[in-house]
C-alpha cells in the first residue's frame, strides 16, 4: 500500500481552492437590517450565476457604558448603556464581471456598514 506524498496532497487542494473570491463583512447595529443587506447580496449574486456562501453569523461585540445618575448626590447609582455589532460574512466564490458590476449598483440601507475584499 503506497502513501501519498505530502506533495499531491497540496496539488488536490490547489484544485479544490478557488482562484478568486469575494469576501463581503456586514455590520449593524439592527439584525433586520443586515439580514435584508444580506438578501439582496446573495439575490444579485446567484442572478449571475457565481457560487456565493453564507451568510456567516460572526459574534456579536456589546459595548457596555457605565454613567453616573447624578455625580454630586448619589455616587452609586448608575445607569448602564450597551450597544450591540451584529456582524455577517458572505463569501462569493468564481465571481465574473457581471457579479461585480451587479454588487456595485446596488442600495444598500445607510445602518449597514459594508467591507469588500478581493
Amino acid at each position: 500500500m503506497a502513501v501519498p506524498s505530502s506533495s499531491s496532497i497540496s496539488v488536490d487542494a490547489d484544485k479544490m481552492a478557488p482562484k478568486q473570491k469575494i469576501r463581503i463583512k456586514l455590520r449593524s447595529y439592527w439584525v433586520p437590517l443586515i439580514e435584508d443587506s444580506c438578501k439582496q447580496i446573495l439575490d444579485s449574486a446567484r442572478n449571475t450565476n457565481a457560487k456565493t456562501m453564507g451568510p456567516v453569523p460572526l459574534p456579536t461585540k456589546k459595548c457596555i457604558y457605565c454613567v453616573l445618575k447624578s455625580p454630586h448626590v448619589h455616587k452609586d447609582a448608575r445607569f448602564h448603556f450597551e450597544i450591540r455589532t451584529h456582524q455577517r460574512m458572505i463569501d462569493i466564490l468564481y465571481p465574473t464581471a457581471q457579479t461585480i458590476d451587479s454588487l456595485m449598483q446596488l442600495d444598500l440601507p445607510a445602518g449597514v456598514d459594508v467591507e469588500v475584499k478581493l
